[in-house]
């Protein structure tokens, strides 16, 4: 027998096998009511571990934040205005590199919370991050601004004078 005689039988047996494995998982499928059963068990199973992985994933990316957080407040931030907008600028540098390189979602929000930190207007500069950051990293970024009560971003944040709202109760 040639080669491509036997190569071609082999592949048809093959398929053959694939087709009737198909057929016969249909069948029990259809008629088998433990078989369905243990299918849904199964796809409830697999689920719940997707869930618990995402819910593990979820809670290490927030002690990661925290502790990245904690080390960039032990880190201070300069007090002097040169210091700060060299400070900034080297930060939003950072940050814009690893976005553009893979890095850590984390570490390349990191970066973005330190120039936001020292930012005159931090509601200026987060409608700038909503256009120009990355979502994985502005997730964590929000996160990070969430977790601190330090930035004045919205009107009942640390710093926000009554004086601008119409509701002024008496």
């Amino acid at each position: 027998m040639k080669t491509s005689t036997i190569l071609s039988i082999s592949v048809g047996s093959v398929i053959a096998g694939v087709l009737a494995y198909a057929v016969y998982f249909d069948h029990r499928r259809r008629n088998d009511p433990e078989f369905r059963k243990s299918l849904r068990r199964e796809a409830r199973r697999q689920e719940k571990a997707i869930k618990e992985q995402a819910d593990a994933h979820d809670a290490r990316q927030k002690d990661a934040i925290k502790a990245a957080m904690a080390k960039a407040k032990d880190q201070g931030f300069p007090t002097n205005d040169e210091d700060k907008e060299a400070f900034f600028m080297g930060e939003l540098q950072r940050g814009e590199n690893m976005c553009t390189d893979g890095s850590d979602p984390v570490d390349a929000a990191m970066c973005f919370y330190k120039a936001l930190k020292v930012y005159p207007q931090p509601r200026d500069l987060i409608s700038i991050y909503d256009k120009t950051v990355p979502q994985p990293v502005l997730d964590v970024l929000a996160e990070m601004i969430a977790l601190d009560k330090t930035i004045a971003i919205g009107p009942f944040g640390p710093g926000a004078s009554s004086s601008g709202s119409s509701a002024n109760v008496e």
